[in-house]
């Protein structure tokens, strides 16, 4: 079954309806307390490497080479992936974190992409 996998901003107010909140990011987002993220686990291992993130820059023409180069990172670093995938909720919905302001492509919607497709064999 594929887990049911949502996006926010770091910057937006948590909500119950977030189910399980995981911050994909490596780095902690700027001005947000620690106790007012509700957090449930930051997968900071799991994020692109710097040299990738700097590289795509939100760059739209850049968004499906950045993709590929990400689902690469991950597919190499097998226990990152495992620890977050036994961090998602299977009961209530999962919320991938992340403090960009770009809303629609950055390396939550990518790693929500490569989750689900890793969740179709499993």
């Amino acid at each position: 079954m594929k887990p049911d996998i949502r996006l926010k901003r770091a910057y937006e107010a948590a909500d119950a309806s977030d189910g399980c909140r995981i911050l994909v990011d490596r780095m902690w987002p700027r001005g947000i307390a620690k106790d007012n993220a509700k957090i449930d686990y930051w997968a900071k291992q799991i994020a692109p490497s710097n040299e990738l993130r700097k590289w795509y820059g939100h760059d739209p023409e850049k968004w499906d080479p950045f993709k590929e180069k990400y689902f690469h990172e991950l597919d190499a670093n097998p226990e990152a992936v495992a620890e977050l995938m036994g961090h998602i909720c299977q009961d209530r919905p999962t919320t991938f974190v992340f403090s960009s302001k770009e809303r629609e492509l950055n390396n939550a919607a990518a790693l929500k992409a490569y989750v689900e497709q890793v969740a179709e064999f499993t």
